[in-house]
């Protein structure tokens, strides 16, 4: 690790969320850069990045609250600082997104996908959700937030915002195909569902070059059906519900709760790429 914290002794795994050895041996080569070490200002961490890495993942796998950190772990305001940092510099979404190719690699993948499936999901918000970022699913009958996401065909996360549940697919389907097309420019075509019909479709063709296609339910069938495509989103969400603080939303800004995602989501490839390793 970087710094005097490096000679410090290893923590020991006590919780299911901490980091197995063959998980570290993949996430330390790929931790950002500290800013004081390319010469961008700030003072050496206190606190070894495996120690605050383990302290985020038990709050993420567990959904328990900042100031319910266990003693074991670096202080609560010392761990959430560090997650701040982390969320206000984008290295949360740099961890992951090395991650992600590390897996998409493993895979036998190009690192650029070519195609992205996306679909949303409402959950109940927190009384600390504020009234600015949250609102009501009248289709789902959720007051909220909603969590809109684009996966690739391994189901890994590609772009991700969030929004106020009474924020329709459509609205936020812009905001979401503009950020995906920024960050990969290989996408060409992308599978939905029949909330993404109308303007969007001939937008993402016109503006973003990308083909959205919708996958409709077939009128004949009845009850759970797995659907073309749209599996590979759906099982994406179920992954992410794995993780307590994903249950419902208790982040006070948008941007925390994507981040939480993130979170998520790392936990996930970096187990997988552990598992790959042995």
């Amino acid at each position: 690790m970087y710094g005097n914290a490096a000679d410090r002794p290893h923590r020991v795994r006590r919780y299911p969320s901490d980091l197995t050895d063959a998980e570290w041996a993949v996430v330390r080569d790929l931790l950002p850069v500290p800013g004081w070490l390319e010469g961008r200002g700030g003072q050496p961490e206190a606190y070894c990045h495996r120690q605050m890495i383990d302290a985020i993942r038990y709050l993420v796998a567990g959904g328990i609250t900042w100031r319910a950190m266990p003693a074991d772990f670096p202080a609560w305001d010392r761990v959430y600082a560090f997650w701040r940092r982390w969320r206000d510099n984008g290295l949360i979404g740099e961890l992951h997104d090395r991650l992600r190719d590390r897996l998409r690699s493993a895979e036998g993948r190009d690192l650029e996908p070519t195609a992205g499936v996306i679909d949303a999901q409402s959950v109940k918000g927190a009384a600390s959700v504020p009234a600015a970022t949250r609102g009501f699913d009248a289709g789902k009958k959720i007051n909220g937030r909603k969590r809109h996401i684009v996966v690739d065909t391994l189901g890994l996360l590609l772009a991700v915002t969030v929004t106020a549940a009474s924020v329709t697919d459509r609205e936020a389907g812009q905001t979401l195909l503009a950020r995906l097309r920024q960050r990969h420019w290989r996408i060409t075509r992308v599978w939905a569902d029949g909330g993404y019909t109308g303007q969007l479709v001939d937008l993402a063709a016109s503006v973003l070059r990308i083909a959205l296609t919708v996958v409709k339910r077939s009128d004949d069938t009845s009850g759970f059906t797995v659907l073309p495509k749209r599996w590979l989103v759906e099982r994406t969400f179920a992954w992410l519900m794995r993780t307590r603080r994903l249950t419902r939303d208790y982040e006070a800004r948008t941007d925390s709760a994507e981040a939480m995602i993130h979170w998520s989501m790392s936990m996930v490839m970096s187990r997988r790429l552990a598992k790959r390793g042995r």
